[in-house]
């Protein structure tokens, strides 16, 4: 009896490593699994990332939204209580951005006409009737005066530079005029000499 229960002790003792062994394999075959479909995940959106670069958007300027300013002028030069201007004769790779005119803005009533330049650089016009100072610190955010001037259709406009934008000032008695962006100068100077006079006040 007793040889029969070290036998069973054995027998037992010698199951216990073939079962581990066995579990070893299959805990590899499920690592080895996560393992594959990870790699496969990272290849399948490194090949839809590489799509993505190597075929970008046929048609980018699709981004920008244009639109016409003519209509929103003449009501502005209706309303304003000055010379409104707005530019004549641009080609069509002046791409109007933005357009709006405020009765009662911070520096009184503003008007603001933004475009994409031909480089597709930014390039504004903008005139308010309120502190002049405080009007061209603002919209150029604080570009100074160089105390150079451009002559601009027989017209002395004040140059100024910035960090961020450079911009022409043309300071008059009852408006304040100023043509700045990222553009290079004369794309500025082009924007301030195709400025005309909207004549459709009352």
């Amino acid at each position: 009896m007793a040889n029969d229960v070290a036998t069973d002790t054995t027998e037992t003792a010698t199951d216990a490593p073939d079962d581990a062994a066995s579990a070893r394999p299959d805990r590899r075959r499920r690592l080895e699994s996560v393992r594959n479909m990870v790699l496969s995940m990272a290849a399948l959106c490194a090949a839809v990332l590489a799509l993505f670069v190597l075929n970008p958007d046929e048609e980018p300027d699709d981004t920008v939204q244009t639109m016409e300013y003519d209509v929103a002028s003449v009501t502005a030069a209706r309303a304003a209580p000055y010379d409104l201007l707005s530019p004549e004769g641009l080609s069509d790779r002046w791409r109007a951005t933005s357009v709006r005119y405020d009765p009662r803005g911070a520096f009184g009533a503003t008007w603001r006409l933004g475009f994409l330049d031909p480089g597709d650089e930014y390039a504004a016009l903008t005139q308010a009737d309120g502190d002049p100072a405080r009007f061209i610190t603002e919209v150029t955010r604080g570009a100074e005066d160089t105390g150079a001037t451009e002559r601009v259709d027989g017209r002395d406009w004040a140059r100024y530079e910035g960090s961020k934008y450079d911009a022409l000032v043309l300071t008059e008695p009852d408006v304040t005029t100023v043509v700045m962006g990222t553009a290079p100068w004369d794309r500025l100077a082009h924007l301030a000499g195709a400025l005309e006079v909207r004549a459709d006040r009352p």
